[in-house]
């Protein structure tokens, strides 16, 4: 017994545009992500540094980044939705 896909699947017109949307957000989150490395690195007396309600840099900016990431997921989803909404729509 085959399985047929749900729904035809054709070329993705804005692939193009969301690899590059992809890119530019892995850029952001790299640079600041590499922020905490570098201040891990070269002054981890920061990181200690008490800052909200008892805690420290170091568990801010680690919550921080995780937290940056699920943002950063539900933008892009966001956005690579309306452009393939725009940009795959066929004419019926």
């Amino acid at each position: 017994m085959l399985h047929e896909p749900a729904s035809k699947v054709g070329t993705d017109k804005a692939a193009d545009k969301k690899a590059r949307l992809g890119v530019i957000m892995f850029i952001a989150y790299t640079l600041v992500y590499s922020g905490f490395v570098v201040i891990g690195l070269t002054n981890p007396e920061l990181m200690g540094l008490q800052l909200i309600s008892g805690q420290n840099l170091a568990i801010i900016y680690g919550f921080g980044l995780i937290v940056l990431a699920i943002v950063m997921g539900f933008i892009y989803n966001y956005f690579c939705t309306k452009m393939e909404d725009k940009m795959n729509k066929t004419n019926l």
